[in-house]
Order: C-alpha cells, then sequence, then structure tokens
C-alpha cells in the first residue's frame, strides 16, 4: 500500500486538489447570481468527472439499499416459513381431533341403542404375534372393569377383556382361535358359533341344510351371557357343502377393524 501511495502520489495529490476546486466553485455558484468565464470552463471540464462520481455514489447507495432489503427479506421469509409451519401443525391437531370426536359420537350412538352403561377406553398397545391376538386399553379395576366384560367398537364386537390391572386391562379380540361367540345369522336365525381365525372368523356347528348366504350379517345371540343380543360381528364371506357332512364350512369377515382400533367402549352393566 506504500509502495503504491509513493508511485502514484502526485496523482492522487492532483485529483484530490481537482476535487477541491470542483467543490470550492460549486459552492461558490450558489452564493453568486453570476458567473466568470474561468468558472464555466472549469465547471464545464469538471462536470463529466462530477457526473460519474455521483452515478458511483448512486450506485453504492442502491446496492447498499438492495442488500439492506434482500437481507430484511429474507428474514421475513424464515418468520414466514415458521409461522407456517407452526400454522400446519395447529391444522392438523385440530383435524385429528375432529376425526376423533367423529369416532366417538359414532361410538356413543352405538352405546345409546344397546341401552347398556358403558365405559370409554384408548388402545394403547397391542399384541402383534402369532399366537395371541389381543390389545391393551388405558382402563382398568380403578374404573370398575372386570374379566369377562364385553367390548364393542362403533361397528360392532371387538372382544373381551381377560385380564385386568389397575390402570389398564387386556382384550381378547374375536379373531384370536381360542375366542368363541355364540352368534346367528341375522337374516334366517340360523346359530352357530364364531371362532378366531387370524384376520377372519368361522361359524362352526352351521346345520348343512340351513340357508346362509354370502353377505349375510353375523350377530351375536346373546347365549352365554357375555356378549348382549343383536351386536354385529362379521359378514360371510364364503359358505361351502360337503357333499357327506352336518355342518357347512362359513368363513366371516369381521365387521370391526380389529388392526386400527383407537377407541372402544367396555360395557359395565345390565340392560337399563
Amino acid at each position: 500500500m506504500r509502495e503504491l501511495l509513493g508511485r502514484y502520489r502526485f496523482l492522487f495529490l492532483a485529483i484530490v486538489l481537482f476535487l477541491a476546486t470542483v467543490l470550492l466553485y460549486s459552492y461558490n455558484l450558489r452564493q453568486k447570481t453570476a458567473t466568470t468565464f474561468f468558472e464555466r470552463a472549469v465547471l464545464t471540464f469538471a462536470a463529466p468527472f462530477q457526473t460519474g462520481i455521483d452515478g458511483i455514489a448512486d450506485t453504492v447507495t442502491s446496492t447498499w439499499k438492495n442488500y439492506l432489503w434482500l437481507v430484511d427479506a429474507r428474514q421475513r421469509n424464515i418468520d414466514l416459513e415458521k409461522e407456517n409451519l407452526e400454522l400446519r401443525s395447529q391444522l392438523q391437531q385440530v383435524e385429528e381431533i375432529s376425526l376423533q370426536n367423529k369416532r366417538l359420537r359414532k361410538l356413543l350412538a352405538f352405546v345409546d341403542e344397546l341401552d347398556r352403561s358403558a365405559l370409554p377406553a384408548q388402545v394403547i398397545g397391542e399384541d402383534g404375534s402369532n399366537w395371541a391376538r389381543t390389545i391393551i386399553i388405558d382402563k382398568g379395576t380403578r374404573a370398575g372393569l372386570h374379566t369377562g366384560f364385553p367390548v364393542v367398537a362403533s361397528s360392532g364386537v371387538v372382544g373381551r377383556v381377560i385380564k385386568t390391572a389397575p390402570d389398564s386391562s387386556r382384550v381378547l379380540l374375536v379373531s384370536d382361535a381360542s375366542s368363541a361367540i355364540a352368534a346367528l345369522i341375522q337374516r334366517t336365525r340360523t346359530r352357530g358359533v364364531v371362532r378366531g381365525q387370524g384376520e377372519k372368523l368361522s361359524i362352526e356347528y352351521a346345520l348343512r341344510d340351513t340357508d346362509i348366504q354370502v353377505g349375510d350379517l353375523l350377530v351375536t345371540s346373546g347365549m352365554g351371557g357375555v356378549f348382549p343380543k343383536g351386536l354385529p360381528l362379521g359378514l360371510v364371506e364364503s359358505v361351502t357343502k360337503d357333499q357327506f357332512g352336518l355342518f357347512q364350512k362359513v368363513t366371516a369377515i369381521p365387521t370391526t377393524d380389529l388392526s386400527h382400533l383407537e377407541e372402544v367402549m367396555v360395557i359395565v352393566g345390565e340392560d337399563r
């Protein structure tokens, strides 16, 4: 830097003196009503330089303003994106609450039709093994639950309570192989026993000569004293009649989607 100043010091000095002269003449022109020939000549000669300096100054000022505007715009953009994420999260929460309210209203309406006392519960766990098909709910003996209580959803039977703890209970699903429920075909009143087959149900002891068709609704018969009469169990999927034998082979699909349970009702009271 020192070498540069030493090499071009006369040029720098000339530029400084020239600018000082221009500024002095500009100031004098503002104070006078008339200009001399020499002043006009100096101003005419200096005009291009002054225009260039003004242009550079305007460019620097404009660039600085644009930079500040971009910085401000970027910050506003960040703030807007953050606000947008928060609003989306709130909207998703509202939608989830709305869906839950719809499910609960359907569940309450279903229980009201039964005219039985029931306790709502949330599903908090499930057994994903091939040996048992059960779920865990967030109500137990503190809420008055006992083994054997039937558990339902808005679309029909879920299962029955088989184990209880103070604040939770295990429910055996109707699709479990060890589950057996007395049932009947709603259309023809044909009786049988519904057992779990994993994802599906089977109807045992349905006599071969009885009328059972695909699409028939299976409901609880009320026999056995566990499930109230008339609760939906499943829809008949297939009917097979062997040439020999007393009973038909009937499979059904549960009316309740047992793999996506979130809220259930535990029936805790007798008929009102």
